[in-house]
């Protein structure tokens, strides 16, 4: 028989034992571990792992994020409601094929990772480290660096755990949302030029936008005829998740395609003051049915379509990306009984 989980079952949950000093393990007595078995193309879990603040969630005992960051990962996808992570760290820099490898090895099947395309390609401005725009970004939309420094490397490193590819175009200057017809020519450009496979292993590429603006009927047309997935991105630049719903539906009509969503942000609130309100992120402190249910109700229908799906949550959606992925496994079930 093979090793692999049936449809509605989960791994193993981690068993006790000793942990050598400094060592990170999975925490025992988590609630997470309490989660309801959901289909294994169903996949949940956070925007990064390393966050001392989810001890007894996903970590035993007191570690400091750089450890977490280093030894967290394999600690984290022992816990069988997570099975993805948005892996954000590709958004700074490029990183290796070595270093996607080892990301990789951390992880067991069906774990797949979000990951993120680097600014480099993303960004249209070069900005300083207070995050401001200084000059135009030469590189912006450059499919042949896109693919040299970020496909290839990804799609060699992770290989079958590779899941959506993200470009997140962040918040674009004046110049360009003024001229939405060209700017959405230049992305159709840009996805039709990146490899469509590589050896045994076709992309699924997603867009996720910063710009409410250019959600439009153009923008969608564009995506589908690219065969690129919209990322559902919550943040307090973009609408409500339930206009982003019906976009995502005017995109596959009445046959869904795979679901790629980043609940980054409550609805209403700023990121810093939504970060400074949640630290340490060791609580739900503002719940949010409402975007829970919608997500569940999307997740299903993908599902149920066999389709693939994939939601990481952010400690700045409710306060604890955890508890907010337990929540919304647990509604997710509802919506499949």
């Amino acid at each position: 028989m093979s090793g692999q989980p049936g449809l509605f079952e989960q791994p193993a949950a981690p068993s006790k034992r000793r942990a050598a000093a400094g060592q990170v393990e999975t925490s025992t007595t988590s609630p997470l571990l309490q989660a309801p078995a959901l289909p294994v193309d169903i996949r949940l879990g956070t925007s990064s792992w390393f966050f001392p603040g989810w001890r007894g969630l996903v970590y035993e005992g007191v570690h400091a994020q750089p450890a977490l960051s280093k030894q967290g990962l394999a600690a984290y996808a022992r816990i069988p409601l997570l099975r993805t992570v948005s892996l954000d760290r590709t958004f700074y820099a490029p990183i290796t094929t070595v270093q996607y490898q080892a990301y990789a090895r951390q992880v067991p099947e069906p774990f797949s990772f979000v990951v993120k395309a680097p600014a480099l390609v993303c960004d249209a401005v070069m900005r300083d480290e207070e995050g401001r725009g200084r000059v135009p970004n030469p590189h912006f939309l450059d499919a042949a660096i896109a693919a040299r420094e970020f496909v290839v490397p990804c799609l060699e490193g992770l290989g079958d755990k590779a899941g959506p590819l993200v470009f997140q175009v962040s918040p674009l200057p004046r110049t360009l949302v003024e001229d939405p017809a060209t700017l959405v020519e230049r992305l159709g450009a840009f996805f039709a030029a990146l490899p469509r496979e590589l050896g045994r292993h076709r992309p699924l590429y997603a867009l996720e936008l910063r710009n409410a603006d250019l959600l439009t009927p153009r923008l969608v047309k564009m995506l589908a005829g690219a065969g690129v997935r919209y990322c559902v991105g919550l943040h307090d630049r973009m609408p409500e998740v339930e206009r982003q719903e019906a976009a995502l539906k005017a995109l596959d009509g009445d046959t869904p395609g795979p679901l790629v969503v980043r609940w980054n942000l409550h609805r209403g609130f700023l990121y810093q003051a939504a970060k400074q309100r949640y630290e340490p992120f060791d609580r739900l402190v503002d719940q949010d049915p409402q975007t829970r249910q919608v997500l569940a109700r999307m997740a299903a229908r993908a599902f149920k379509a066999g389709q693939k799906v994939w939601i990481t949550a952010n400690n700045k959606a409710e306060g604890c990306a955890p508890l907010s992925v337990l929540e919304l496994a647990r509604e997710i079930a509802r919506n499949l009984a």
